[in-house]
């Protein structure tokens, strides 16, 4: 859906947004409570954000400790040109590979990966960096999170 096309939300489609983003398994009653809304007025304020495409789906958020576990990295990546179809395929079918931002700059593509070990995240870099049109690669890995949201 087009930028222009989505609807206007108002503050409290905005806080139910965040109550979602902080737990979508949240119960209606409980988020209503929090908003200050009846429950069958938020169920009807979810279903129309899915509706018009403000949602679309819902994930897993894993637990501090498992990701605490996990050796995470940025991956700046320079690409050939006309190869980032490709390369983005190539990519999502890495599983390590939480997310896939293009940016401006002197890089293409930033990714952001998670593996067991430091090692792990070595060879994931290589298989990286190893990818056909993969020009370069710059890695910074993730000593802390201080904001995730």
């Amino acid at each position: 859906m087009a930028i222009s096309t989505l609807p206007t939300l108002n503050p409290k489609d905005r806080e139910l947004l965040a109550i979602l983003s902080e737990n979508a398994r949240e119960q209606t009653a409980t988020i209503a409570r929090r908003l200050g809304l009846s429950r069958t007025t938020v169920q009807a304020k979810i279903e129309r954000l899915e509706r018009e495409g403000v949602i679309t789906g819902y994930g897993v958020r894993l637990s501090d400790e498992y990701e605490g576990g996990m050796v995470k990295a940025h991956v700046l990546i320079t690409i050939a040109p006309k190869t980032l179809s490709r390369i983005t395929t190539e990519l999502h079918a890495i599983t390590e590979v939480r997310a896939l931002h293009s940016v401006s700059g002197t890089f293409d593509l930033i990714a952001i990966v998670a593996a067991a070990s430091i090692a792990e995240l070595d060879d994931l870099i290589d298989r990286i960096g190893a990818i056909e049109g993969v020009e370069r690669t710059l890695s910074s890995i993730i000593l802390s999170t201080r904001i995730s949201r």
